[in-house]
């Protein structure tokens, strides 16, 4: 991957929906060039897939919230994982160093909603502790950063 590879995932990242002869314009190729560059950033794994940025108020998911967890010591991880994969409100969840066992993002349409996905967890005995950070607010939250260098 070179510097023009860079520049278009960059450009992609702000507009997926950018022609290919603006973006050949913004990196001085052609637009067949172009689309071939993309072809093997895709085929090679690099681009993963092309996706939208909604709004996510305006889809009835107003409230954000990061969960702590820790695991219980006869949890099955793996089952954890799947669970977290396939769960409709989790954004993203991580594992990660520290006291705590994973890091979960949640999107979910209230407050309300919290309890029961923790009681969910906690039913399947995933749960050992956990603490729920709520934000108020958000300053910058972004689905890609660019590898310009």
């Amino acid at each position: 991957m070179d510097e023009i590879d860079r520049k278009i995932i960059g450009i992609l990242a702000q507009d997926a929906r950018r022609s290919l002869t603006d973006i050949g314009a913004a990196v001085e190729l052609s637009p067949s060039s172009v689309n071939e560059r993309i072809r093997r950033l895709v085929t090679s794994g690099v681009i993963r897939r092309f996706t939208i940025d909604a709004d996510h108020s305006a889809l009835g998911l107003d409230v954000l919230a990061y969960v702590w967890v820790g695991l219980s010591p006869d949890a099955d991880e793996a089952a954890f994982r799947t669970f977290m994969a396939d769960h409709p409100c989790v954004a993203e969840c991580h594992h990660v160093t520290g006291a705590w066992s994973y890091c979960v993002k949640v999107r979910m349409p209230s407050l309300g909603d919290i309890e029961p996905f923790l009681a969910e967890l906690k039913h399947r005995r995933f749960l050992a502790r956990s603490e729920t950070v709520i934000a108020l607010s958000t300053v910058r939250e972004t689905q890609f950063t660019s590898p310009e260098r």
